[in-house]
């Protein structure tokens, strides 16, 4: 008889969106199939300590987020060497508490999905789902996704890069340049955060000082982009051989914000409704379909993405806003809900992401590395 997969369902982490991470992973745990799977909880807190959980005792919290109990043995990660990543404990070299098939990073924002967690959990010998090193810290990087997007054919409304050091330089030359290149209004954003932390709305040329004085608090570099009378329009993307993308679902802003801002995310119960199917013609809908998978292709991404696009309500233009490589994973979360909408409930949508990491490892682990003769 064989036996069951195990998944790390590994959860936390040390970005503000750890508590998001904390629901997603209770999803995560709540309809993985356990007639295949075998999960084992592995979480990272706010201090960056890594520790591995008794699942009984972390289910029987009965919670709709996964608690991180102190008293749990603080782990590491090794390469096992047959095809199994062992979680050692952290002060010894003991036997292996749980060695682990796949591990499902359910954790999202800097130092969990911008490619430092993937660079470890390949040196830790891991099939992990969702995408690799480059395309991780490309997503996360909105302005070279933008780069790499624009070259690969898609969209992009205009924009400046702006780095702290050259603001610091000269912020009026870059006031007048800002002027010159764009008009209002414009958003300012963060470079490398995710959950609109740090967005600003500018509607006067001398609010653009204090927009950039607060942005700057969470990057080095920030994003100075045009505004658009636009509706937000958002597709899931599911790795496959060819990818395939879900139905569009738009996002609309509650009236008590003029976009979709952290507040109206995860703060105003009212902050924004969701239209799912989004409202769109056939050809505006297999138009963005088709832009998402060609952003996930460009941009090397692996596993799932949800891409995010704008479409201009005067000229009905779609624009490449941005691309997450590891969407919220809570029952109500955009990416399952918009997979389900297109036919892959939930438990099944878990197991096909667990096989594509499973895929993927083998397909690298076939490679050649041996560069003698």
């Amino acid at each position: 008889m064989n036996r069951k997969t195990r998944v790390a369902v590994l959860y936390g982490g040390k970005s503000g969106e750890h508590e998001v991470s904390l629901k997603s992973a209770a999803s995560v745990l709540r309809y993985l199939d356990r007639e295949r799977f075998e999960p084992v909880p592995v979480s990272i807190d706010k201090q960056g300590r890594w520790q591995c959980h008794d699942l009984r005792r972390i289910e029987g919290a009965n919670t709709e987020s996964l608690p991180i109990p102190a008293d749990s043995p603080a782990i590491r990660l090794e390469a096992q060497g047959d095809g199994l990543t062992a979680i050692l404990p952290a002060d010894s070299t003991g036997p292996a508490i749980a060695p682990v098939d796949v591990v499902f990073p359910v954790i999202h924002g800097p130092l969990c999905e911008d490619g430092a967690m993937q660079g470890l959990l390949e040196l830790a010998g891991a099939a992990y789902v969702g995408s690799g090193v480059l395309a991780s810290a490309v997503g996360m990087h909105k302005d070279i996704a933008k780069k790499l997007a624009a070259l690969a054919g898609l969209p992009v409304a205009p924009y400046l890069a702006l780095s702290r050091r050259d603001w610091r330089r000269d912020p009026e030359g870059w006031a007048k340049t800002t002027r010159e290149k764009l008009t209002l209004p414009v958003f300012v954003k963060p470079c490398n955060m995710g959950s609109s932390v740090g967005v600003h709305k500018v509607k006067s040329w001398e609010a653009l000082n204090e927009a950039l004085t607060d942005a700057f608090l969470y990057d080095t570099k920030v994003l100075i982009e045009q505004g658009i009378d636009a509706r937000e329009i958002e597709i899931a993307v599911l790795d496959g051989d060819p990818p395939t993308a879900s139905v569009a679902s738009e996002l609309n802003a509650g009236p008590q914000h003029e976009f979709y801002s952290y507040e109206a995310k995860y703060i105003d119960q009212d902050g924004a409704t969701v239209d799912l199917p989004a409202k769109l013609d056939a050809a505006q809908m297999e138009r963005v379909r088709q832009l998402a998978i060609d952003a996930f292709v460009a941009l090397e991404c692996s596993g799932l993405a949800r891409v995010d696009f704008f479409l201009d309500r005067k000229s009905g233009a779609f624009f490449f806003n941005e691309i997450n490589t590891l969407p919220g994973f809570t029952a109500i979360s955009m990416y399952p809900k918009m997979m389900e909408a297109s036919g892959l409930p939930y438990p099944e949508l878990l197991t096909r992401l667990i096989g594509l990491a499973q895929e993927r490892h083998a397909e690298r682990a076939g490679l050649k590395t041996d560069y003698a003769g």
